[in-house]
């Protein structure tokens, strides 16, 4: 099978990108892809993008064109069952991890195979969400690849659900342990109108990510599997420890939405007073997909982002259409 992406009206790809596949834990195909500046900026190191759940390459387009912008090659890769990476389940929209540890496995292999042979010295770390987890919980072992990471809206807690997230870890835990681990706990439902969204409040840019998944069917997921859940509550109930955060020496950025109606700003406050190597950029008012978010959301997380890199600027791009 090769690797490809998937434009769509309003969101075409980046232009100087090259695609594969590598293999992950199990032998699980999974598609990456390397974008380039241009020939004319200069490359001051890259950035390796980790998607959070529900997430593809294509979904991140605008956003790996900003950090072009800034003189970042991008390297990123759709998780483990989902995007058009590997499946692990009959049902190919269920989402599903048998472990949480296969996504840092993942991501140590990404780096090793892809990142270090063919992308430009030093790297960087951006992660949103579920992926800021799967940074957060590989961190104390990233050290001697990774400059430095930038986290948006990490995955510390689960609200939005009608039900408390507490009743949601037990319910998840029961069903794993009665072999039900596969199994979703909730129906599918279809993707609604941006007026009942969770996670923006630009109606260009969620109407833009609804679009790609109903011309390309293939690249989304339905709702997750009780094991994802889970694997997710433990792995967020380990990395919280004071023991977790102080193995980890990578300076830390999180970027935290302040108006976030899935995962609690207060979760990642707390998160911070306790991360010695961590400093919290709240973007008040932006919903949980601060990237997907209006310009000026999106411009306060980019400038943090490039005043944070090493050899970065905030002077050196611009964003927007005046949203």
């Amino acid at each position: 099978m090769e690797a490809r992406l998937y434009p769509t009206p309003g969101n075409p790809p980046p232009e100087h990108v090259s695609c594969g596949f590598f293999t992950g834990v199990g032998g699980v195909q999974l598609r990456y892809g390397i974008f380039r500046t241009g020939p004319h900026v200069a490359a001051k190191g890259t950035v390796v993008l980790v998607h959070g759940r529900n997430e593809c390459l294509e979904k991140y387009f605008e956003t790996i064109r900003d950090l072009n912008a800034m003189g970042l090659w991008v390297a990123s890769y759709d998780h483990r069952g989902q995007g058009a990476s590997g499946r692990l389940l009959p049902d190919q929209r269920r989402g599903h991890v048998r472990r949480f540890a296969d996504y840092e496995k993942d991501l140590q292999t990404f780096l090793t195979e892809i990142v270090l042979p063919d992308t430009r010295l030093p790297f960087f770390l951006v992660a949103h969400s579920t992926g800021a987890l799967i940074a957060l919980s590989a961190a104390p072992n990233l050290a001697s690849r990774i400059e430095r990471m930038a986290l948006t809206a990490p995955f510390l807690g689960l609200s939005g659900q009608g039900l408390p997230s507490s009743l949601v870890k037990i319910v998840a835990g029961t069903a794993c342990w009665l072999g039900l681990g596969s199994k979703p706990l909730t129906r599918e439902r279809p993707s609604g109108p941006f007026d009942t969204n969770l996670v923006t409040t630009d109606q260009r840019r969620y109407e833009r990510n609804v679009s790609i998944y109903k011309a390309h069917p293939e690249l989304s997921l339905g709702p997750p599997s009780a094991r994802w859940l889970a694997e997710s509550f433990r792995t967020m109930d380990r990395v919280n420890r004071q023991e977790h955060l102080t193995k980890i020496i990578v300076p830390t950025l999180v970027i935290a939405p302040t108006g976030d109606r899935l995962v609690p700003y207060e979760r990642q406050e707390a998160l911070a007073r306790k991360f010695r190597a961590c400093q919290l950029v709240p973007v008040a008012g932006s919903g949980h997909e601060v990237f997907q978010e209006r310009d000026r959301f999106r411009a306060q997380a980019l400038a943090a982002i490039a005043a944070f890199m090493p050899g970065g600027d905030p002077d050196d791009f611009s964003i927007g259409d005046g949203y």
